[in-house]
């Protein structure tokens, strides 16, 4: 928008534009016409739709024009990768915009963290945009590498890639009027605030919305995304490599309601989105699905700039950032070219700006007896649930040996451990955990929500020691082990959360890994990001931290530190 008179000239007719999309067929969000003719853009943006244009052509003769896709929630770190590299990933599918809560790093390095993400966001190939994450640590049930209050993040508020608050999990605390809580929301009070209040219902979602919260991506049911829609709320429907929600709210996708809804991945691995997709994976999924394109890609693109106050996205219209995917199919999502501001992807290759956090794994001297549970009687066991990060609050009889309540593969229980790694406790908690299916060995990870301690589970205490001694000596990441041998691994040095590797190495890596867990017995189609997230304590209903077991729904701790 420099040179106004410019691009206006253009829209008009009388000078040429910078490129030229000829022979596609335009499909506009608002009204669901298919409009025939040119595309021209000028400086990024779109000057002229449905009319001759006269500049350098781009032959996009028989495809269909859509905006790009908008990723209205999500943690990069949680594709293991750089932000520069997730995007040179998932540009090519068509994913335009990212709304990034660098939660997960912020948690392991504080505000060094948010004004690094801030940072690279604006050195990628698409448009990155933050929002400040609001708890770090999630709760008071935990230790984190890092504390940041109200004021800190007001500091960066202002910051041109800051788009608002990111997804307040501390909801007991916002309905509860906790001081902190109350000094983050008022800071942020005249800008856009993410919510994340699963399950959460009646007078107690009244005043949690009551709060300024206007989105959520927490929504597993219809009748609870219902809800949250009738009261104010707008729903980001989530599919990452965990929490797959789509399915369950497709009924929700119809013209009417599609103004409100809006398309996340929040947490989606290399292994999704090459063998599946991003944003593009959706889309197919929810057309299958019955539902109608124009819905399908109006929640991709438009809803979600309109959610998160993006005016200047979403559709492909004059005056709107040049963000447009050229499909040959819109059913299958098939993109065959990208624009992003204008320019095509992938583009020029862009270096990636320095990396923070490394050697911040500092975990004590493993051994095995650190992975025994005195006591006898019965026990809470984290019930996982294929496809969700709600767990079941199961209870079981485990008979002691000598002292120790061990893990019985025979009944899927296995041992869960998480060990503080950010050297201020040196403390850890054991627990069982049943749906893993592993029979032998143990897999550990520093990918541990929110707070990025190491966690291990394992039905062998050598092994497990192994493994969590082995992520202390590559700075973090995954590890399987079997036998003392360790069978695969994935360096994450950048703060225990991501590789500086390229995308491809990465997911060539996780194969390696899901093979070798596969190989313990283990059944979960992703058990790094499901162990992951049986130790965040504001998902219901138990969990597990360095501090303890969790009963999520009375938010208070159930179990003892140590064994």
């Amino acid at each position: 928008m420099s040179d106004l008179p410019h691009l206006i000239a253009v829209a008009r007719g009388d000078a040429h534009a910078d490129v030229v999309l000829r022979g596609g067929t335009v499909l506009d969000v608002v009204t669901g016409d298919l409009v025939p003719g040119d595309v021209g853009i000028v400086g990024g943006v779109i000057a002229s739709v449905g009319h001759d244009c006269d500049g350098p052509v781009r032959d996009v003769t028989g495809l269909t024009l859509v905006p790009g896709f908008i990723d209205t929630h999500l943690h990069i770190e949680s594709s293991l990768v750089t932000p520069s590299e997730f995007a040179r990933c998932v540009g090519p599918r068509g994913t335009t915009t990212a709304i990034w809560d660098p939660h997960e790093i912020a948690n392991v390095l504080g505000v060094e963290a948010l004004e690094w993400a801030l940072e690279q966001a604006g050195q990628s190939a698409i448009d990155i945009r933050v929002m400040l994450s609001s708890c770090v640590p999630s709760s008071h049930l935990e230790t984190s590498g890092a504390r940041i209050d109200a004021e800190a993040l007001a500091a960066l508020a202002d910051h041109p890639r800051a788009l608002g608050l990111a997804e307040f999990m501390n909801y007991p605390g916002v309905v509860g009027g906790d001081a902190g809580c109350m000094a983050k929301l008022g800071a942020f009070a005249e800008r856009h605030i993410d919510g994340h209040a699963p399950l959460l219902s009646g007078r107690h979602l009244n005043a949690y919305v009551a709060a300024g919260i206007r989105t959520e991506h927490e929504a597993t049911s219809a009748e609870e995304a219902r809800e949250k829609l009738r009261k104010g709320m707008r729903i980001l429907i989530r599919e990452g490599s965990v929490s797959k929600d789509l399915h369950a709210l497709l009924p929700l996708m119809t013209e009417r309601l599609s103004p409100y809804l809006a398309f996340c991945t929040d947490d989606r691995n290399p292994l999704d989105i090459g063998e599946e997709g991003h944003l593009d994976h959706m889309i197919r999924t929810a057309i299958a699905g019955g539902v109608d394109p124009l819905v399908a890609y109006r929640v991709a693109s438009l809803s979600g700039a309109e959610a998160f106050g993006l005016k200047d996205r979403g559709q492909i219209a004059p005056g709107k950032r040049a963000d447009i995917v050229a499909v040959g199919s819109l059913a299958m999502c098939d993109a065959q070219a990208v624009w992003s501001g204008g320019a095509e992807l992938p583009g020029e290759t862009r270096q990636a700006g320095p990396v923070i956090g490394r050697s911040s794994v500092q975990v004590p001297a493993i051994s095995a007896d650190m992975f025994r549970h005195s006591g006898s009687g019965p026990v809470p066991v984290i019930g996982i649930n294929e496809g969700q990060i709600l767990t079941d609050h199961l209870t079981e009889e485990i008979p002691a040996t000598d002292g120790d309540q061990r893990p019985d593969p025979a009944r899927d229980l296995a041992r869960v451990t998480v060990i503080e790694r950010h050297g201020r406790s040196g403390g850890h908690a054991n627990g069982f955990v049943r749906g893993f299916g592993m029979q032998r060995g143990a897999i550990a990870s520093t990918v541990c929500h929110d707070h990025h301690n190491l966690i291990v589970v394992g039905a062998d205490y050598d092994d497990m020691a192994l493994a969590a001694t082995r992520l202390d000596q590559i700075e973090g990441g995954f590890c399987v082990v079997d036998g003392g041998v360790v069978l695969a691994e994935l360096a994450l040095p950048v703060a225990g959360l991501m590789s500086e590797r390229p995308f491809e190495e990465v997911r060539a890596s996780l194969e390696a890994l899901r093979t070798a867990a596969k190989g313990l017995g283990v059944v979960l189609n992703e058990p790094f990001l499901q162990l992951a997230f049986i130790a965040l304590p504001v998902i219901p209903h138990l969990k597990i931290t360095d501090l303890g077991m969790v009963d999520v729904d009375r938010f208070e701790m159930i179990g003892r530190k140590g064994g």
